[in-house]
């Protein structure tokens, strides 16, 4: 099954490299991101770092590569980053791509792999789901004009469809504990920052039953939200001027008019169509609009109250029950590539009946990504979650369309950059 596991992750990666047309190889959409080419070799470097060079002791076959592509960077800062002048040509990076490949395949299909490696191999296959979200949304900013394939008929039936979302509805949640995190040994893999589990008495309070809209947030813009410095902090204010941010990234002005769109992964789309979509947009700009609204953003202990708390005192381990996630409780697994209406999927509604915690966006809240009590770092990527430990980083949680149904386990965490606009996500209010 492990075999199978990184296989089937492998599979994805190769589609979705397949997208890109040969010029867009060295392009860098997100200017705080690398090019496409680097992750071509980030995910196999990775995999052989841990695995072969690690785990299994194994010598190189490509040091300078192993090396090269070993590390993303953090999307910080308002600068664009400049990556390396020059890079190996692609074929040299695809064949590195498919020795690590077969190196890793006899390794884990060779009866004495030590079973004490098994997490290792999990943490590798997690990865790369990770790295297939981080694709998705680089590949959405990329010029249309340099991918591979249009957009399939089966999105474009529904990825213009507004629906009807519902009237914005409060619902209280009252004084209760929630677990946080996960216990040690009881997950056959977890990231450290997942670890220790701990128990958080959380005081009442109230949020959204749904995520704030695109509709809703052009409220906000209109009324004069991005021109008022009250409504954000100060470094929050100074990353504005600097980057005359005025509205939401992802939405774009349509040429010669005054009409707006809002990007999507193969085309554009009328704003008037994705008007109740989740507007997705950074922590800075969800905290101004939840201060204009006389609301907060969550913290990551009543985001989980609401997703997982019940009123008879038990959690469950999703928002809709104990059941393993399933296409009627929300849109992630890659099924959808595009946001849908919010409130699409009732069926995912938690026992308070708050809808949406998990899919069609990760939700911004109010917590600092910081170490559980117990933390331990990953002794084979001790950096993995410790180099973010620096109060600037905010957790996100829930998951979007584009995350796998294997990181919807409830301590599962992601974390960004306040003034990174590019992840999909989503955020919902909260009083009290």
């Amino acid at each position: 099954m492990t075999i199978e596991r990184l296989q089937r992750a492998w599979q994805r990666s190769d589609g979705l490299f397949a997208e890109l047309a040969d010029p867009a190889w060295r392009e860098q959409p997100i200017r705080l991101r690398q090019p496409f080419l680097f992750y071509l070799g980030h995910l196999p470097a990775f995999a052989w770092n841990q695995l072969g060079r690690g785990l299994l002791g194994r010598p190189a076959f490509r040091e300078d590569f192993d090396s090269l592509f070993e590390r993303g960077i953090d999307p910080t800062g308002v600068d664009a980053y400049a990556p390396q002048a020059t890079w190996p040509a692609l074929e040299a990076v695809r064949e590195y791509k498919e020795r690590v490949r077969a190196a890793l395949t006899s390794a884990l299909s060779d009866p004495g792999f030590p079973r004490e490696g098994l997490p290792v191999v999990a943490m590798v296959v997690e990865h790369e789901l990770m790295h297939h979200e981080t694709l998705q949304y680089m590949f959405q900013e990329l010029d249309h004009a340099l991918k591979r394939v249009p957009q399939p008929e089966r999105l474009r039936s529904h990825a213009g469809a507004s629906g009807v979302a519902s009237a914005r509805r409060t619902i209280e949640i009252p004084e209760g504990d929630v677990i946080l995190g996960a216990r040690a040994g009881s997950l056959p893999f977890g990231w450290d920052n997942e670890f220790e589990a701990h128990r958080v008495r959380v005081p009442r309070f109230a949020i959204d039953e749904l995520p704030v809209t695109n509709a809703d947030f052009r409220e906000f813009v209109e009324d004069g939200g991005y021109a008022d410095p009250e409504l954000w902090r100060e470094e929050d204010w100074a990353w504005r001027m600097r980057g005359c941010v005025c509205r939401p990234h992802s939405w774009r002005a349509i040429d010669g008019g005054d009409g707006l769109s809002v990007r999507g992964l193969f085309e554009d789309v009328p704003f008037e169509e994705a008007a109740s979509w989740p507007v997705q947009v950074s922590w800075a700009e969800a905290a101004a609009y939840a201060r204009w609204r006389g609301a907060r953003l969550p913290t990551e202990a009543e985001w989980h109250r609401a997703a997982r708390g019940t009123p008879e005192g038990r959690e469950r381990r999703s928002p809709w029950g104990d059941e393993p996630p399933g296409d009627r409780h929300g849109s992630f697994g890659f099924r959808d590539r595009v946001p849908l209406s919010v409130g699409s999927h009732p069926e995912g509604a938690s026992a308070w009946g708050v809808q949406e915690l998990v899919g069609n966006g990760w939700e911004w809240t109010a917590t600092t990504f910081a170490p559980f009590p117990g933390f331990a770092p990953l002794p084979s990527y001790p950096g993995y979650s410790a180099d973010f430990f620096d109060g600037a980083h905010f957790v996100l949680l829930g998951a979007s369309w584009a995350t796998d149904a294997a990181l919807l386990r409830p301590s599962f965490r992601n974390w960004f950059q306040p003034h990174y606009p590019h992840v999909f996500s989503k955020f919902r209010l909260c009083s009290g």
